[in-house]
């Protein structure tokens, strides 16, 4: 659920939205205000998605009101006078609703507001518990503009990339490649199964079928090297399952 606040100072405004949003079945009002700092209560005690805030409004006005936020929600600027829409979309605003709101404008940036809610969590691996109904053996991760379904089983190693992950997959030729950070899909996976063996890769554990000369052999002809700083960590897991006595790789 999309959880939103309203920001008005007119009463009349503020019942209008309260209507518009509880017919959106994704959203959910958790506050209405009509000054930014009753606003500013409700942002430091509550979780907010969204604000639907009134430019034009006594002391504090929206537009100052969402400048003065360090980590402002997602925001949808309303007001009568359409020349303030420069200011509202300088602060990269999901919307601007111009008074007075019909439904079906509303409705258009309720829906611009999900896609963007959507493509926020896609950009973070979840994993089961980390929300109702999220797949129990698979990640969700962003790759070019659509949500894509990864089975943990099914990863053979993950290379960071700078700011991106490469995700190489049984079956696939060609990797997932996400905006995301080693250390955060790292702590997605089990870690029992998953385990870094150099800054810039992560294998799964129970896909290796082959070691030689410090690197894990993928198909013939690809490997991961096995980093100074990982080698005892990994070695000794390799140690611990080994049959006979283990030699030097």
């Amino acid at each position: 659920m999309i959880k939103c606040i309203i920001v008005d100072d007119e009463p009349l405004a503020v019942a209008q939205l309260e209507k518009y949003v509880e017919r959106i079945p994704f959203m959910e009002n958790v506050g209405s205000c009509s000054s930014a700092a009753e606003a500013m209560d409700i942002l430091s005690n509550s979780n907010v998605d969204v604000m639907f805030v009134d430019i034009s409004m006594p002391d504090i006005n929206g537009v100052q009101l969402v400048r003065s936020l360090s980590h402002p929600p997602m925001v949808v600027f309303t007001t009568a006078y359409s020349e303030y829409a420069i200011d509202g979309f300088k602060l990269d605003a999901v919307d601007y609703l111009l008074k007075p709101i019909g439904f079906e404008d509303f409705l258009k940036a309720a829906n611009k507001i999900h896609r963007n809610y959507t493509m926020a969590l896609a950009s973070q691996p979840m994993t089961p518990e980390q929300g109702e109904g999220v797949c129990h053996d698979c990640l969700y991760v962003k790759s070019d503009y659509r949500m894509l379904r990864v089975p943990i089983d099914s990863i053979k190693y993950i290379e960071s990339m700078s700011e991106y992950v490469r995700i190489f997959i049984d079956g696939n030729t060609k990797p997932v490649v996400s905006l995301l950070s080693m250390k955060k899909i790292e702590e997605a996976l089990p870690k029992d199964s998953f385990m870094r063996v150099h800054r810039s890769y992560l294998v799964n554990l129970d896909k290796i079928k082959e070691i030689s000369k410090m690197r894990i052999v993928y198909d013939g002809n690809i490997y991961v090297p096995i980093g100074d700083m990982y080698k005892e960590n990994f070695f000794d897991y390799i140690e611990k399952r080994f049959v006979g006595k283990p030699r030097s790789l």
